[in-house]
């Protein structure tokens, strides 16, 4: 599968939760690699803490299939296991998703991801909003709680936009071929295409977990 060229429709993502019959079942004893997920050729070095295992979600604001991601995998991290360090990170496979990476650090550094990352996606989705420019995001933001000054600032600052920085080179380093798409501990990779769908995708790297456990 190559890497999807994003255009002004999102009709290029449509495989990334839609489930096929080729990936209906895998292997008897699991899932099979090169075909549910893919091994990457260099590891990528994990921030987690010792004990941890990393898992990233890579995800877009503006992307419908996110969206519709979104309940599931908040359902499935309350339910995780307690070794599991489970991130976010947003994407760019353009230049003009950048304002929606710095929102996301944005609220980050504000402590405010639990309330209001939800919110974004449904002024996106659910309000239709148009949320694609830092002045629409800062409007947003003040009418949600965070003063247009203070956001500005974040969004402009070194930190803001070194995380943004490092978001687009962990998604070059996993090789993400759209979203959502899960990293499982800088060494494997999954998503909607590969495993079939995105339930899938979780029972791909819950697997993935096990064998990691038993010193995959």
């Amino acid at each position: 599968m190559q890497r999807r060229q994003f255009s002004t429709t999102l009709a290029l993502m449509g495989s990334a939760v839609s489930g096929t019959l080729a990936h209906a079942q895998g292997p008897a004893n699991g899932f099979a690699e090169g075909i549910d997920y893919v091994s990457l050729d260099k590891r990528n070095p994990t921030e987690s803490a010792k004990g941890k295992i990393e898992v990233i979600e890579f995800f877009w604001y503006s992307c419908p299939h996110c969206n519709v991601f979104e309940p599931r995998l908040e359902s499935w991290i309350k339910s995780a296991p307690k070794d599991l360090e489970i991130k976010r990170v947003p994407v760019r496979f353009r230049d003009d998703f950048e304002p929606q990476q710095r929102m996301y650090y944005v609220l980050e550094a504000l402590g405010k991801i639990e309330s209001h990352h939800a919110l974004v996606f449904r002024a996106i989705h659910t309000e239709k909003l148009n949320l694609t420019g830092a002045d629409a995001l800062a409007n947003w933001a003040d009418k949600n709680g965070i003063p247009k000054s203070k956001f500005m600032e974040l969004y402009n600052s070194f930190a803001v936009v070194t995380k943004a920085k490092r978001a687009a080179q962990l998604q070059d380093a996993f090789k993400v071929q759209g979203v959502p798409a899960l990293g499982v501990n800088g060494r494997f990779y999954t998503d909607g295409s590969l495993a079939g769908s995105m339930e899938r995708a979780l029972q791909v790297t819950e697997f993935l977990l096990s064998e990691i456990r038993k010193g995959r």
